[in-house]
């Protein structure tokens, strides 16, 4: 009954997690836009009165950099991440589901390594006072500490991919495994299709 409730909360808050991770890749997504926009912006300027808008460049860098390390968390949740799958697909169930378990851990092993040094280079740019060698001048802890922060989310997160799947393996539900962190089937991948192409012809039929 304990290990019930443990099971049973863990899971709700890999749905938090879930939830707040798909604000985050809304907020990703979002944020390559406006870059798009601006660079879109900036060309148009350029042609139209020979000047520039200045900085589309190194805005574009920072976000795009800030916008991958929030969208990580909600690819992982969703098993996006590629893997090479030529032999896993013939394995038992069992020994596959290990694998899945050991390719999680390797994962969030080089996660916070990544995101130790990450954070390393943000503090030390906030403690420099560092500064972009442009004509914008940008404090460099800024889009820094917003890409770090998009790391540690991803910690979190698979922080509780791994307590979920190290408990399931452990008593031997080795679907819980499979669902959490085991390589998509065919079938998972078409399923997913047909509901998206499904939402798609019921939103043109409203």
């Amino acid at each position: 009954m304990e290990n019930t409730k443990k099971f049973a909360l863990l899971n709700r808050m890999l749905s938090g997690a879930t939830t707040l991770s798909r604000i985050a890749i809304w907020f990703a997504g979002s944020l390559t836009l406006l870059s798009a926009l601006y660079i879109t912006a900036d060309v148009l300027f350029r042609k139209f009165s020979g000047s520039s808008l200045g900085g589309s460049d190194e805005l574009s860098g920072y976000a795009f950099a800030i916008s991958i390390s929030w969208a990580l968390s909600f690819a992982t949740l969703q098993r996006a991440n590629i893997r090479i799958d030529a032999i896993y697909q013939h394995l038992p169930v069992r020994l596959a589901a290990l694998l899945d378990w050991i390719a999680l851990v390797a994962l969030s092993a080089f996660i916070v390594y990544l995101t130790r040094y990450g954070a390393d280079v943000a503090g030390l740019s906030w403690t420099n006072q560092s500064t972009a060698n442009t004509a914008l001048g940008t404090p460099l802890w800024i889009p820094q500490f917003l890409w770090v922060a998009g790391l540690i989310w991803l910690c979190v997160v698979l922080a509780l991919m791994l307590l979920r799947s190290s408990l399931a393996l452990i008593t031997g539900d080795i679907h819980t495994v499979q669902a959490v962190c085991g390589i998509r089937s065919t079938q998972e991948e078409a399923l997913e299709e047909a509901e998206a192409g499904h939402r798609m012809v019921h939103g043109d039929a409203k």
